[in-house]
């Protein structure tokens, strides 16, 4: 019988299935005049976007090289918002996952 007393236990959490998957990508592009990092899982799936200097984009790609340029058709939806200078500029860093 409940009367209304106690506390009520959490339900189950669910996390978005872009929070499951790791990063593989990490593109370093130009965005109304400052340099962002945005972060994709394999798909291609936005999974984060932070100021390009971050400590921890800095250690993420340490090390890597980068290739130049998100100019390919796998890139067309990813960055839809972005110019064709800002993607041929762009510096991809793939990331072992």
């Amino acid at each position: 019988m409940n009367h209304g007393y106690g506390i009520e236990s959490p339900g189950a959490h669910h996390s978005p299935p872009n929070q499951q998957q790791p990063v593989r990508y990490v593109v370093i592009i130009e965005a109304g005049g400052s340099m962002i990092a945005r972060l994709f899982v394999a798909s291609r799936e936005l999974a984060g976007e932070f100021d390009a200097g971050a400590e921890e984009i800095v250690l993420m790609t340490q090390g890597l090289q980068p290739e130049r340029g998100a100019t390919g058709p796998e890139w067309d939806r990813a960055l839809a918002g972005h110019s064709a200078a800002e993607r041929a500029a762009a510096e991809v860093y793939t990331l072992d996952v």
